[in-house]
């Protein structure tokens, strides 16, 4: 059994009696030096993390399985710390967690805000761009800080998504004598640095001149970069409607062009995974700039022609062909690959590929619609009706009792 002990910045005066006495008869006192530091020196054999900390962690754990270890974590084990990472390498039964007052905690006591309305972004060992699908206006965000920088990145990053208005609150060392404050806006920040003790409080105000971007499927379509390859608005709100994500799935969008219907899944919750496979280099870089830019950088993205591409890659959820349906194998290969109760969708633009998804859907069953969009746009000194190309949209759940059927004549 190992005990994960959470301690504040105020320390051993801070602990709990249980805490201490988890300390005190440790065997093994292990946890970074800013812990280690915090407590008085017991008799136990102190053992700093090692740098890098994860891929290291099974051998050390091993090392000392059989002694009486205690873990030192900062506020919550449980909270972004290293308590829910023990517990996912060697079970729960065998890690027993004493939680300190988390910083979101803390924070929110500090100001007045209830936490269950507060969203959280951790920097510690993520990018920062992560931080930009959290902004919305109204909302208020608790950033868990990466680095004495922090601040200064994180203004620059929501500046230029158009929430400079936006005030900042930044607190120190939460709990400690040295707790301290600064206020100011995001696009008048001028402090460089700040204890690498802090997190970062936000209330999201967006500028008159911005324009929001919703959580929803059906992003505006000029919030991407591309090359006319782009599942466009209104078909990409159908689609990811069918995709129907479910947090912690994993989506293939085949032939991806912009990334757009990987991205807008990856955004629907934060713990969806996604891999977006293209065959051009230049729409695979814009994949990964747009990902970036609507914060979901964690896409995977891979260069490269599908079928030949998918393999290799975690068994999907979810399926999406975008383009490219009419390849040899393709469609075989994604619903073979996909797990049963997830979803493959198919979108056609071509009287080949409509032709294709047609007898698929014969054979399959499923659900086949057909999208026809018309936009205003001025005729003359007037406004008519411009119509886009219609698509043709089959969605189809994979049933257990549908898997005997793979092995039927194919379409």
């Amino acid at each position: 059994m190992i005990t994960v002990v959470g301690i504040g910045a105020d320390g051993w005066d801070g602990l709990t009696p249980s805490a201490r006495q988890a300390v005190e008869s440790a065997e093994v006192l292990m946890g970074g030096v800013r812990q280690l530091d915090l407590v008085p020196a017991p008799a136990a054999e102190r053992v700093a993390w090692p740098s890098p900390l994860l891929p290291a962690l099974p051998a050390l754990m091993d090392s000392y399985a059989a002694r009486e270890v205690c873990v030192l974590a900062s506020g919550d084990p449980m909270f972004y710390g290293i308590g829910s990472t023990l517990v996912r390498l060697l079970g729960a039964d065998r890690v027993r967690v004493l939680p300190h007052v988390s910083s979101l905690s803390l924070a929110c006591a500090r100001l007045g805000w209830p936490v269950e309305h507060v969203d959280v972004v951790s920097l510690v060992g993520r990018p920062p761009a992560a931080l930009a699908a959290a902004l919305l206006p109204g909302r208020r965000v608790i950033v868990l800080g990466a680095g004495p920088s922090s601040p200064s990145v994180v203004a620059e990053l929501l500046a230029g998504h158009g929430y400079g208005p936006s005030p900042m609150t930044v607190l120190s060392d939460l709990g400690a004598p040295s707790e301290s404050e600064r206020r100011g806006t995001a696009d008048g920040w001028t402090d460089p640095e700040v204890s690498p003790l802090h997190v970062i409080a936000i209330e999201c105000v967006l500028a008159l001149d911005a324009e929001p971007l919703a959580r929803v499927p059906g992003l505006p379509d000029g919030a991407y970069e591309h090359d006319g390859q782009l599942t466009k608005r209104e078909v990409r709100a159908v689609t990811l409607s069918r995709l129907a994500p479910i947090p912690g799935e994993l989506l293939w969008d085949v032939g991806a062009g912009a990334g757009s219907v990987a991205i807008e899944w990856l955004r629907g919750h934060p713990s969806c995974a996604a891999v977006a496979i293209e065959h051009r280099a230049d729409r695979a870089a814009a994949i990964r700039r747009n990902a970036e830019r609507l914060g979901v950088p964690a896409l995977r993205v891979v260069e490269g022609r599908a079928p030949g591409a998918l393999e290799g890659l975690p068994e999907p959820d979810a399926v999406f062909v975008g383009g490219g349906a009419t390849v040899p194998g393709l469609l075989e290969r994604c619903w073979s690959a996909l797990r049963p109760g997830g979803r493959l969708v198919a979108n056609a633009v071509t009287l080949e590929s409509e032709a294709l998804i047609a007898r698929w859907y014969a054979r399959l069953g499923g659900d086949l619609v057909r999208l026809a969009v018309q936009r205003a746009a001025p005729v003359g000194g007037f406004t008519g009706w411009r119509a886009a190309m219609p698509v043709t949209v089959w969605s189809i759940t994979k049933q257990i009792a549908e898997l005997t059927t793979e092995q039927k004549d194919r379409p």
